[in-house]
């Protein structure tokens, strides 16, 4: 895994727009007098959808500025979570589990599939613009690995070819179909269920 890369191309300001500002004030009201900067990271995902889904650094100066916090402690929050961008990453972001129960399962084949389509090194944008990719830790779907998340939908049960076509497909913008790639119904056995197979009537 590597550090979490800062974009080098920073706006200068930022600010929430109206309907943002207000849902701040209701995040902050939803804790403590005197807690208000637990609300950090909704503050965080605020700014991160209002500026196409990564936050700039005036972005987390505003934000610490609102909570009347340190920067610096606003900047370990957004830089810890793998959730956070501080780079932009494009309409599809795709980040590929290497923990190990997706790398022994060839993870490291995604990745060199994501090298392939999309750019030599991660967190940066394919020619044309349109995705990104990174590594990440585990995404909870070990039984189907190895996987990927592009946005918010999981792809499991993966190899090298089916996820070159995947990363084809988003290329071409094309409709995405979420799930096990082998044809599994949720993270049921590979040769199908052995148990739970008749209903008891008793």
């Amino acid at each position: 895994m590597s550090l979490k890369k800062i974009s080098k191309n920073q706006p200068e300001n930022f600010q929430f727009n109206e309907e943002n500002l207000l849902r701040a004030k209701e995040i902050m009201q939803q804790y403590p007098n005197g807690k208000q900067q637990s609300a950090v990271m909704g503050l965080l995902y605020l700014a991160q959808k209002q500026n196409d889904n990564w936050i700039p650094l005036a972005g987390l100066k505003y934000i610490a500025k609102i909570l009347d916090m340190p920067y610096i402690k606003v900047y370990e929050v957004a830089t810890f979570y793998s959730m956070y961008n501080l780079t932009p990453v494009g309409n599809y972001f795709i980040q590929v589990c290497t923990t190990t129960p997706c790398m022994i399962r060839g993870a490291y084949k995604l990745v060199e599939a994501c090298k392939e389509k999309i750019s030599e090194k991660e967190n940066q944008l394919s020619a044309n613009k349109k995705c990104s990719w990174t590594e990440v830790e585990c995404l909870g779907a070990c039984v189907n690995a190895p996987m990927i998340q592009i946005n918010n939908d999981y792809f499991e049960d993966l190899d090298k070819e089916k996820t070159l076509k995947i990363l084809d497909q988003i290329l071409k913008e094309e409709v995405l179909k979420p799930g096990s790639y082998r044809g599994r119904k949720n993270s049921e056995p590979e040769d199908n269920r052995k148990t739970l197979l008749e209903i008891n009537n008793a």
